[in-house]
């Protein structure tokens, strides 16, 4: 690991103009730190810091310095809405989202010993201003406090004591660096919590930066308030724990009734801001154990791709595990009895209470979900064994450049997922705590849109069980009964493809991708992409064009049945900083003994075994203070909001308008065919609105 960074003259620190005891501490990275697709396009790197008992009544005796990663979008950023961007977990960091799924870069090796970024396509700049946050406390580059440490790559052990670690272990693996305490009190230990936290962050973020506030861009052509779209993805952190679709239905609430208590006049207006939601969508969430929970054993062996892990037996067993007496989903039910009895506001501070929802997740784990893990298939990713290295862990290594942590303004080294905080929430039992479903109801009556997405080949937050959250949610409430009538239409994405169907009515959706395993965009994000900016403009999900939400009923099959193809099985790359998911047992071994030769971050035999980049790289991607040569110039801005701008071939700019499924379609694996909205985006009110275009064949 680098040192810490010396003091950057480039960082600006300013007290919220709305709460002088919370700071905001920023700047801008220089060019190529994130290459995007036009140089116009600002960033900002920073922290949020939160000083002890800000979250009173809630106990936060300790700092809480939150990371932020902000983007501007590709074309009129001034006007555009805004997207905040979680990871889950518990204990994930938003980086993932940033760098190995939908930000405007990617990062990709330049040639040997030295790593930089390229621009993204898909990335979702390319219709929103982005904002990227490592939560909870301690997570990613977010910290309460920092501590010099070491940090072992075999076991992902941090150790703050000289004797902690071994000493008969390649020097590559025991890497000197600074942490957060690792300390779980200093952090939270519940959904909740963290809500309270991330809701105070974004408070000091919008009034420091109004420009990007949606709420602030009311004026004479706008009848509405452009709104905050909140996206959420599960992450590969644990066996059960895929937050995404925790965080996001409580996150959304908490907002939402914090705008209710400053539109009453109950908590201040002149230090506080309306956070106007517009959409919620969670990729790949788990949501419900009470919903999703007897789907693990039903996937595992009826899935799309005919693939069976389990033996009759085990898949009864897992089954009746579920539904027997004091089984997964009685346990669950006792864990929220008790917490409505004894621990209505969620605060994890009633240890009886947590005990019983504890005991419940261990449970639904042990006996539920993980008998899949016997088959040797990832939980990720049924059409691959383990270990699975997609995606690319390239981006692990770039953000633990000396060079990376100085260009964002950091001193603290970067870890994908803190065990502490992930601990935390397992002690309160957070996870199967629940509501989210009756949150999500709540949020379609107050009209935010919610967008359940996700990829058809991943197991642990599988695509079975998210259909049958979209229909209690829709059981809610009488107003979605049509939901239940609704049809399957296949999701267009370009002229020659379809990459999923959907299910829509009214605000809510469901998709299912095809041929995604868990971090769905990194699998299919021209797809990706599609969906989300279709959800943001309010737009029918299966072809782009304009609706009618409060009418609008999605029409096809009652049924998602497209089955799919199994692809080949990949040969993994072992990536020394995420070992413990790309590397095999031979390979762990190997790092043990200090065998093979690490390139780039990846174990090799031998050195001649790395092959050298692609020319081209060099040409297309950046690095702090360098900006690559292919980058365009700058976009091309329409002369009114009647006008189409000109067209410009090969910019990423726009999305898919399609009138139809086409006749002749593929569904399903990938797209051959790079289809781009060359004539570029307006931006109207709370609309993306985007005039007939042409792809590139």
């Amino acid at each position: 690991y680098p040192r810490a960074a010396d003091p950057d003259s480039n960082i600006t620190t300013i007290r919220s103009p709305i709460d002088e005891d919370i700071t905001v501490r920023f700047k801008t990275p220089p060019p190529g730190t994130c290459t995007t697709v036009f140089p116009t396009q600002k960033q900002y790197t920073g922290y949020v810091t939160l000083p002890p008992f800000k979250l009173a009544p809630i106990q936060q005796d300790y700092f809480v310095n939150t990371f932020f990663w902000f983007i501007e979008a590709r074309i009129n950023p001034s006007s555009a809405p805004l997207t905040i961007f979680l990871n889950g977990g518990p204990g994930s960091s938003s980086m993932v989202g940033l760098f190995q799924e939908v930000g405007p870069c990617e990062a990709i090796e330049i040639a040997q010993g030295k790593i930089g970024t390229r621009a993204r396509d898909w990335g979702w700049d390319r219709s929103s201003n982005i904002l990227f946050i490592d939560q909870p406390n301690q997570v990613g580059f977010s910290f309460d406090k920092m501590v010099n440490g070491s940090l072992n790559l075999l076991t992902s052990a941090i150790s703050f004591s000289s004797s902690g670690q071994p000493t008969d272990q390649p020097a590559y693996i025991l890497l000197e660096g600074t942490f957060a305490s690792n300390d779980a009190r200093f952090s939270a230990n519940t959904t909740e919590i963290a809500a309270h936290t991330v809701w105070h962050m974004l408070q000091a973020f919008l009034i420091s930066f109004p420009q990007y506030n949606p709420g602030a861009k009311l004026n004479s052509t706008q009848s509405s308030v452009v709104g905050v779209n909140l996206f959420t993805e599960s992450d590969k952190s644990s066996l059960a724990e895929s937050y995404g679709g925790k965080y996001g239905p409580l996150f959304a609430t908490y907002f939402e009734s914090q705008n209710s208590l400053w539109r009453s006049g109950r908590i201040p207006k002149n230090n506080t801001l309306d956070i106007h939601l517009t959409s919620l969508g969670i990729m790949q969430g788990c949501i419900d154990d009470l919903v999703q929970g007897k789907y693990y054993p039903i996937f595992a062996n009826n899935n799309t791709y005919g693939i069976k892990t389990l033996s009759l037996a085990d898949q009864q067993n897992a089954a009746n595990s579920y539904i027997n007496a004091d089984g997964c989903q009685q346990q669950i039910q006792a864990c929220r009895s008790a917490v409505a009895s004894a621990d209505q506001n969620n605060q994890g501070d009633v240890e009886a209470v947590n005990q019983i929802c504890r005991s419940a997740e261990d449970y639904c784990e042990q006996n539920v979900i993980a008998p899949y893990t016997t088959s040797g298939r990832s939980i990720y990713d049924i059409s691959q064994k383990t270990p699975n290295s997609f995606p690319p862990s390239t981006y692990m290594e770039y953000l633990n450049t000396a060079e990376l942590q100085k260009a964002i303004g950091v001193s603290i080294n970067y870890t994908e997922s803190n065990g502490a905080v992930t601990k935390a929430f397992q002690q309160t039992g957070d996870y199967e705590r629940g509501n989210q479903i009756v949150q999500m109801a709540y949020l379609l009556s107050l009209g935010v849109r919610i967008a359940l997405i996700y990829g058809d080949r991943d197991y642990v937050c599988n695509w079975l069980g998210g259909e049958a959250v979209s229909f209690s949610i829709a059981a809610q409430s009488s107003a979605y009964d049509p939901f239940y009538t609704a049809g399957y239409a296949d999701i267009v994405v370009n002229q020659t493809y379809v990459g999923g169907t959907v299910r829509q009515y009214g605000n809510l959706s469901f998709s299912r991708i095809y041929d995604a395993g868990h971090l769905t965009p990194a699998y299919q994000p021209e797809t990706a992409f599609t969906v989300f900016t279709r959800v943001i403009m309010g737009a029918d999900l299966s072809l782009g064009e304009p609706i009618d939400l409060r009418v609008f009923k999605s029409s096809g099959d009652a049924n998602a049945s497209h089955t799919n193809e199994t692809p080949d099985s990949v040969e993994p790359t072992c990536w020394i900083r995420n070992i413990a998911n790309t590397c095999s047992d031979e390979q762990k071994e190997a790092i043990k003994n200090g065998e093979g030769h690490v390139i780039n971050g990846v174990l090799y035999d031998q050195p001649s075994d790395w092959n050298p980049p692609a020319s081209s790289v060099s040409v297309e991607a950046g690095y702090p203070g360098t900006v690559p040569p292919a980058m365009t110039a700058s976009p091309i801005q329409p002369t009114n909001l009647n006008e189409a701008p000109s067209k410009t071939a090969d910019i990423p700019t726009g999305v898919y308008v399609a009138s139809a499924t086409p006749s002749t379609s593929q569904k399903g694996e990938s797209s051959n065919i790079s289809c781009f909205a060359l004539n570029l985006p307006l931006w109207i009110g709370m609309f993306l609105a985007v005039s007939s275009i042409e792809c590139i064949n």
